[in-house]
């Protein structure tokens, strides 16, 4: 009697398994790859237990971990020296999962008044309808946040360049003061990025990126990081796990692709801004700059200590709605859309953006004027950016005269 030979696989079985055959690569690569999977197979099922439940390291399922995000954290958590870090879809799902990883219903938190208006929005909607009470205070003035905090206080959140005052908050004499309460600090690092501050370094608990900003740094990738040590990203994890906000594995790989550029961009960055800002301050018919790298900025001793250097961002106030929308629409070389830390320059009028949400009462707690101008200073040459300037600034005196 003849062994019956085995039976042949189908045709889809076939195709399935050779195409997700993996190739054999004994060379490490120069990149990290697009692991641009949802699942990972395990040896058995008693280990696909242990890496789901935390028992082992390893990967199972992309919405709970992913070799592309995760290189990404540790990339950003290395940057800002700290212990770890996790990767997230955009910068406020990473400012979501931060705060409620700290505090929950019944808590206060102190935040800064010149907090970024999606911040502020999440402070007083969702935190506030979940039980989560928010003070907003000014970071700039040390004894007025001392004198803030209460028994109930559990969270101190503050942003290094305050979006979009450009105010700077010192952060190693706040963590000070909010350690000594047994509060643990979050600081938004998004307008300086690791390139200029370094947080976790002046004591503060949490940091987070949006990744979007000037870590991908060409407006192509949405992305959040916060990083922090190890028993705090641990918790941060955790609230990830639960809600869902992973970083795409390609959106991870962007944002490496970034990170590699990041020092020279950043350079490049300052130095047009600083040279933006200085033509600014010397125009007539603008009321006031505002940039870390000038001599006059209201925190510039603070800035000179804290910061590499001034950054790319800079605000400057027109006066009125008016001027600041006529400087806006006559520009030719910026985009007139939202973001910032781009290789492209991006102006825009926060009261009528990225603090929408404010009334006139809440824009001039935080320090936004009427006519505020953001400008998110490119890469562009920086003799093109002063010519274009000056058209702007001579629609805004006409504006104002008309």
């Amino acid at each position: 009697m003849s062994e019956e030979q085995p039976r042949a696989a189908g045709f889809s079985t076939r195709a399935i398994r050779a195409a997700t055959t993996l190739p054999q690569v004994r060379q490490a690569p120069s990149t990290v790859p697009i692991y641009q999977t949802v699942t990972f197979g395990t040896a058995d099922l008693a280990e696909l237990g242990d890496i789901l439940g935390d028992r082992t390291s390893g990967y199972a399922y992309s919405r709970i971990d992913n070799p592309t995000a995760s290189a990404l954290a540790a990339a950003v958590a290395a940057l800002e020296g700290a212990e770890a870090g996790f990767a997230f879809g955009s910068g406020m799902a990473a400012i979501h999962a931060a705060i409620v990883s700290v505090v929950g219903a019944g808590d206060e938190v102190l935040a800064t008044t010149a907090a970024y208006g999606g911040t502020r929005a999440l402070f007083t909607g969702i935190l506030n309808r979940l039980g989560i009470r928010t003070r907003f205070v000014d970071a700039t003035a040390i004894e007025g946040v001392r004198d803030a905090f209460t028994p109930q206080t559990r969270l101190l959140y503050l942003e290094t360049i305050a979006n979009p005052s450009l105010a700077v908050t010192d952060l190693a004499a706040l963590a000070d003061e909010a350690h000594r309460r047994g509060v643990p600090v979050i600081v938004d690092n998004t307008f300086a990025s690791p390139y200029l501050c370094r947080p976790i370094e002046l004591g503060v608990d949490l940091v987070v990126e949006s990744a979007t900003k000037w870590l991908g740094g060409h407006s192509d990738v949405l992305a959040g990081v916060v990083v922090g040590n190890r028993e705090r990203i641990a918790e941060v994890r955790a609230i990830q796990t639960d809600t869902g906000a992973i970083c795409a594995p390609f959106s991870a790989f962007l944002v490496l692709r970034g990170i590699e550029t990041l020092a020279v961009r950043m350079e490049r960055h300052c130095a047009s801004a600083l040279a933006l800002a200085r033509y600014l301050e010397g125009q007539e018919h603008v009321e006031r700059v505002l940039y870390p790298g000038l001599p006059s900025h209201p925190q510039g001793a603070v800035a000179q200590r804290q910061l590499l250097a001034g950054g790319g961002m800079l605000a400057f106030d027109l006066g009125g709605r008016e001027a600041a929308s006529a400087f806006i629409d006559a520009l030719s070389l910026p985009e007139r859309t939202a973001s910032l830390g781009s290789i492209k320059t991006i102006c825009v009028h926060p009261p009528s953006t990225s603090h929408r949400q404010l009334d006139e009462a809440a824009l001039k707690a935080a320090g936004i004027p009427a006519g505020l101008v953001r400008v998110s200073v490119g890469l562009e040459d920086v003799e093109d950016l002063i010519a274009d300037f000056a058209v702007g600034l001579a629609a805004a005196r006409s504006a104002v005269a008309a």
